[in-house]
C-alpha cells in the first residue's frame, strides 16, 4: 500500500441544529439554533476517509495555534491520519464554516477564512522527503483562491510530479471562497491540466464548459494527461471517461441525512483503492482499458460515499473496511429480494 498525501484547507464545519425548510436557509423563527463543531475541509475529509480504512494517510496544511487548531490535529489522528505534514502557526485563527442543512439534506455554506492558517502554508513548506519512494498527491481548487496558496499549491504539485506520484483534483469549487470579482476559471484548467485523476461534479464540468461543449472539454483533459475523468450528480449515475473507454455505474439508492461528506468520502475510498493496488501513474492508465476492474474500484468508492451521507456530519460519517463491507452486502441482499 502506498502513501498518500493529502493537501489544503483543514476547518471547523459548525453544523447547525436548524433544518431549514426553505430556500434561504432560515428554518422557522422560533427555533433556537445551536453549532456543533465538527472537523471538515474537503481534503481533509478525504485523508480522514483514507484512514478510517486502514490506508497510509498523510495530512499536508497548517492550522491556528489556538483551541480549534489543537481540535483538528486530534480529530485527524483519531482517524488514523499522520500529521506530521500538518503545521500550527499564531500568526492567523483556524478558519471556519457554518454549515446549514435543508430538510432534504442538502448544504449550504457560510465560511470565515480569510485570513486565516490554512492559506499561510507556503511553498518552502513543502519538504522533499515527503515525496520519497511511490505515492499519490491529492488536491482541490480551494487552495488556488489567494495568491501564495496558489504558489504553494504549484510547488505541491511540482514536488509530486518530478517523484512520479499519481496526482487526484477534486475540483470541490466553492465560489465564495474566491475574492469578489475572481474568476476561478484559468487557476482551475491550470490544475486540471496537471492531474492523472480529475473528479467533478456536474456543476463543476458545466463550469469549465462555458465556452464550448462537454465533449470537447472531456477531450481537452483526456488530451492533456488525465487518465481518469469522473463526474458525480448526487444519487444519478456517476460517469467515468478514459482514453479507451466511457462508462457509468448507479450509485446506491439510500435515504440521505447529511451530504457534508458524500464527495469526500467517495475520492477517500477511490484513493484507498488505488493505494492498496500500488497504483503507478502508468497502472492507471492500464486500468482505464479494464472496464471490469475500474467499475470495482469506482463500486467500492461509490459506496463509502452512499454509506456517508446516512450519517450526520463529515469525519463523523465516514466508514470502515469492514462498514463497507457490511453496506456492500446489504446492498446485493436489498437487490436480490
Amino acid at each position: 500500500m502506498i502513501k498518500v498525501i493529502s493537501f489544503g484547507e483543514l476547518l471547523v464545519d459548525m453544523l447547525s441544529s436548524r433544518v431549514s425548510d426553505d430556500q434561504d436557509g432560515k428554518g422557522t423563527e422560533s427555533e433556537t439554533e445551536r453549532f456543533t463543531k465538527y472537523p471538515g475541509g474537503a481534503p481533509a475529509n478525504v485523508a480522514a476517509a483514507i484512514g478510517k480504512l486502514g490506508g497510509h494517510s498523510y495530512f499536508a496544511g497548517k492550522v491556528g495555534a489556538d483551541m480549534f487548531g489543537d481540535f483538528l490535529v486530534q480529530s485527524l489522528e483519531a482517524m488514523q491520519v499522520c500529521t506530521d505534514y500538518l503545521l500550527q502557526t499564531s500568526e492567523a485563527k483556524t478558519a471556519l464554516a457554518f454549515v446549514s442543512l435543508d430538510k432534504e439534506g442538502e448544504r449550504s455554506f457560510e465560511f470565515y477564512r480569510g485570513p486565516s492558517a490554512d492559506l499561510l502554508f507556503g511553498p518552502g513548506d513543502f519538504k522533499p522527503e515527503w515525496f520519497e519512494n511511490r505515492g499519490i498527491f491529492h488536491f482541490c481548487s480551494n487552495t488556488l483562491t489567494e495568491p501564495g496558496i496558489l504558489e504553494a499549491t504549484q510547488a505541491g504539485l511540482d514536488a509530486a510530479r518530478a517523484a512520479g506520484w499519481l496526482v487526484s483534483f477534486d475540483m470541490n469549487l466553492r465560489h465564495n471562497l474566491w475574492p469578489e470579482g475572481a474568476d476561478p476559471f484559468e487557476s482551475v484548467w491550470a490544475c486540471v491540466k496537471q492531474a492523472d485523476l480529475v473528479k467533478l461534479s456536474a456543476e463543476e464540468l458545466a463550469f469549465l464548459c462555458r465556452h464550448t461543449d462537454e465533449a470537447t472539454v472531456l477531450k481537452q483533459i483526456l488530451s492533456a494527461g488525465a487518465s481518469l475523468i469522473l463526474i458525480t450528480d448526487g444519487g444519478k449515475p456517476l460517469r467515468y471517461y478514459t482514453a479507451h473507454q466511457t462508462g457509468s455505474i448507479q450509485p446506491p439508492n439510500v435515504h440521505m441525512i447529511d451530504s457534508t461528506a458524500a464527495g469526500d468520502a467517495f475520492v477517500g475510498g477511490l484513493l484507498y483503492r488505488l493505494s492498496e493496488l500500488d497504483m503507478s501513474v502508468a497502472d492507471l492508465e492500464g486500468v482505464g482499458t479494464d472496464q471490469q476492474r475500474l467499475e470495482s474500484i469506482l463500486t467500492f468508492a461509490s459506496a463509502c460515499g452512499a454509506h456517508a451521507v446516512t450519517h450526520a456530519g463529515a469525519f463523523t460519517s465516514l466508514p470502515s473496511r469492514d462498514e463497507v463491507a457490511a453496506f456492500m452486502a446489504c446492498q446485493e441482499d436489498a437487490q436480490i429480494t
